[in-house]
């Protein structure tokens, strides 16, 4: 495994994709907030305990955060190299550890694909071995043991779709816009080698949020935090524990963004990235609330 590196300066690492750029560099869908919190039951599978309570409530666009609790069987990836040049990155093997594993946190974007509601979920947990691991988990096949702690927030006038993406070739969550565009949850992908700081920046002030909470996941290019770390791998999986747009001192916005990020190797580095200094990997899935 590859250690990780110090940067003194901030060149902007990307990874090519297979398919023609996208004009739009980041989309983005807006809608009134919807706000819920809920206890997933034991029993069922993620994917139920999630995008049931969520559709009932009308959402078809959000961000939830899950914290505790257990889950067996569990499965899960981890990020990959591609060796197949239809694609810049992929996943590993599928992991499936015997008995429960415990849930640190988790963030989750739910939508719709193929008309039905879906998630893409990135998270931390310990296993059975007692090692911390992180990755992107299987929520159809990933059963609740013990009561999971979910947060949500999300729009009704604004949807996650799952669409093709012909820049990476891989189908993605993708912002929709259901009714004319209300303040308060603004939906937000970043397409490949764009600064994710700056593309948030840029949305923020396109909607009008002065100041926002940041919430979501998705990928990025070797990773840049802002002590000197840099982690070398061009795959990653990443979640946003804690993330914000700010007015700065001289008036501008700054987003502010403290992740967890795992590498091919399966090693999980955490801290607050260097702004100005990351590209999305394949795409991030964002959830900007007003303030």
């Amino acid at each position: 495994m590859s250690a990780p590196q110090t940067r003194t300066e901030a060149p902007f690492a990307t990874l090519a994709q297979p398919g023609p750029a996208r004009p739009e560099r980041w989309l983005a869908a807006s809608g009134a907030l919807l706000h819920r919190a809920f206890d997933l039951a034991p029993g069922r599978t993620l994917l139920d305990a999630v995008a049931g309570p969520l559709t009932e409530a009308g959402m078809r666009g959000g961000v939830v955060h899950l914290s505790g609790g257990t889950f067996s069987p569990f499965a899960y990836v981890m990020p990959a190299l591609s060796s197949d040049p239809r694609f810049a990155a992929y996943y590993s093997e599928t992991f499936r550890p015997a008995g429960e594993t415990r849930l640190e946190r988790a963030s989750v974007t739910f939508g719709e694909r193929d008309g039905a509601g879906f998630l893409h979920v990135h998270g931390t947990w310990i296993e059975p071995d007692g090692q911390r691991r992180a990755g992107h988990l299987l929520p159809a096949e990933v059963v609740i043991a013990e009561p999971v702690r979910a947060e949500a927030w999300g729009a009704a006038g604004a949807a996650w779709r799952v669409i093709p993406d012909a820049e990476t070739n891989f189908s993605l969550f993708t912002p929709v816009p259901l009714s004319a565009g209300e303040p308060g949850c603004l939906l937000l992908k970043i397409q490949p080698n764009e600064e994710i700081h700056a593309a948030i920046e840029a949305a923020a002030r396109a909607h009008g949020l002065a100041t926002a909470r940041v919430r979501g996941i998705g990928s990025i290019v070797q990773p840049a935090f802002a002590d000197g770390r840099v982690i070398p791998t061009d795959a990653s999986e990443v979640l946003i524990p804690d993330g914000t747009v700010r007015s700065g001192p001289d008036g501008d916005l700054v987003a502010h963004l403290d992740i967890a990020v795992v590498d091919v190797a399966g090693a999980i580095h955490e801290g607050v990235l260097l702004r100005g200094a990351n590209a999305a990997c394949i795409t991030f899935e964002l959830c900007l609330t007003a303030e």
